[in-house]
């Protein structure tokens, strides 16, 4: 499915991870640290830019490269993967509906990895609900004020922007939610203690606040009102990606589950020998191969403008993060005992994959998306 060119890059890009990225992975998850060393190899590398259109400082490469990429970082390293991730999930929005002095105040410099940026759409109580957020962003002459707090913000404290969506006619429902980009030094702004989470403990996770935040009214993203747009638009480009990160998670399980059981022995022979053994080894690896094929074709559909993106992308997200789930859970017993331990990254990968059932919207959202466009297409729909 990939050409050489794709194969070539793919080589470059694990190369990369094993030799820049690996060295940090358990020290991050134990220490739940940010990898600065890790994304300072990567931004001086030059991979920040990858994904990002040329006029602006960027590569332009498409969304297989980019969905390669990250892939090939979750392999050894969750966390580190969320930087490559997030700050494009972030600029999404701007690139595709902000206007030209928005995107050339902002998207070179996070496209150069001076900048990092975090997408803030979930609170406390609008998590997969998104219409019913209570943050508010209030017109005042030539800025707006924006008060109330966003929920499970990814690398906050560490990004330098925020692409913040906000009401800004309560009244209006999902239709009065308008979208902007604050900067962290602004008056107002805070950021929360960082979440004691399961797995990505290398990427802090926040609550954010607005305080009366005064955000210049240049800084809103596109029309007032179009917030709840952009902000699926954004899902539905970053959910293939999240497919990427949870594929690299069951790779990179998979290849430590099928060395080690080359490697031990037991009851005279090797561990690999045992056909219970192979059987589980082929069922995960059937399974990340269905997974690669399902991201890759959502990755193609959407640089397509393809309008079945969204049901492919929710597909992608929903077997990829399932399959992850299952893959480093099964990697974890192949190790036995071992692989409870710190002492390999199976349990680490697995704690990882978790997760990626959950942000993005969850798989039990994941399958409304996609019965609902089965039903559109058929011409039914659901109550």
């Amino acid at each position: 499915m990939l050409t050489d060119e794709q194969h070539e890059l793919r080589a470059t890009f694990r190369r990369f991870a094993e030799q820049e990225i690996s060295p940090h992975a358990a020290e991050a998850d134990e220490r739940a640290e940010y990898p600065w060393k890790s994304f300072a190899a990567y931004r001086d590398l030059g991979f920040a830019r990858l994904a990002y259109p040329e006029a602006f400082g960027g590569d332009g490469a498409d969304s297989i490269a980019f969905a390669l990429l990250i892939e090939e970082v979750a392999r050894v390293c969750g966390s580190s993967s969320l930087f490559v991730i997030i700050s494009k999930l972030a600029m999404t929005p701007v690139l595709m509906f902000g206007g030209d002095e928005l995107k050339e105040r902002y998207v070179p410099r996070v496209a150069s990895g001076e900048l990092q940026a975090s997408y803030c759409l979930s609170e406390p109580d609008a998590g997969s609900d998104v219409a019913s957020m209570s943050a508010r962003a209030i017109r005042d002459g030539d800025h707006y004020v924006l008060r109330g707090t966003k929920a499970w913000i990814t690398n906050a404290g560490v990004s330098d922007l925020y692409v913040v969506f906000a009401k800004t006619d309560a009244e209006r429902g999902h239709r009065g939610i308008s979208a902007f980009v604050v900067e962290r030094e602004t008056p107002g702004f805070s950021v929360g203690e960082p979440e004691l989470k399961m797995g990505m403990r290398g990427s802090p996770t926040c609550e954010i606040y607005f305080d009366d935040a005064i955000v210049p009214a240049e800084n809103r993203i596109g029309d007032d009102g179009a917030g709840f747009g952009y902000a699926m638009g954004a899902l539905d480009s970053s959910r293939p990606l999240i497919g990427a990160q949870a594929l690299g998670l069951a790779q990179g399980a998979l290849d430590a589950a099928a060395q080690y059981v080359t490697e031990r022995r037991q009851f005279g022979q090797r561990v690999a020998d045992f056909q219970g053994v192979q059987f589980l080894l082929a069922d995960m690896a059937t399974q990340v191969e269905a997974a690669r094929l399902l991201v890759y074709e959502a990755c193609a559909l959407l640089d397509a403008g393809d309008p079945r993106v969204s049901k492919i992308a929710s597909m992608a997200k929903l077997f990829a993060s399932d399959t992850a789930m299952r893959v480093t859970t099964d990697a974890v017993q192949l190790f036995g005992g071992a692989g409870y331990t710190h002492r390999y990254p199976v349990e680490r990968m697995m704690r990882d994959a978790k997760v990626t059932q959950i942000y993005e919207g969850t798989n039990q959202v994941q399958r409304v998306v996609v019965a609902r466009r089965i039903l559109d297409e058929l011409g039914g729909s659901l109550p």
